[in-house]
């Protein structure tokens, strides 16, 4: 279970932080970004994500209000995962880190981790 101290600070890069601050949150809303999508359609997009750590980070962003979980009552049941307002207004954001990396990182010639899908 995640610790909401910062959540309730008056700091607001605190409050900002307790919802985008683990490594997968602005991984999963940039795989969300244009999207609905299922789960393991993200996972297949994300790829070095254990199931566990994909299930708990996208139910914490659906309690924080930035992804929204729609049932679909079929058989087989399906369920698709997308940004709400408050997550798509993060996209902006995403998009200057992305030119934040080119910027700074386009050089990096380390090791490259599966294929980039994301981007």
């Amino acid at each position: 279970m995640r610790n909401n101290v910062f959540l309730y600070s008056d700091c607001p890069m605190h409050r900002s932080m307790a919802i985008l601050g683990t490594k997968w949150k602005p991984i999963l809303i940039w795989a969300l970004r244009d999207r609905k999508a299922r789960f393991g359609q993200i996972a297949a997009a994300v790829g070095l994500i254990s199931r566990k750590v994909l299930t708990t980070t996208l139910k914490e962003l659906e309690e924080d209000g930035v992804v929204m979980r729609e049932e679909f009552k079929e058989l087989p049941p399906r369920v698709e995962y997308s940004l709400t307002e408050k997550g798509l207004a993060l996209i902006p954001v995403m998009l200057q880190l992305v030119d934040w990396d080119r910027k700074y990182f386009a050089t990096h010639s380390g090791p490259k981790l599966g294929s980039n899908q994301l981007f």
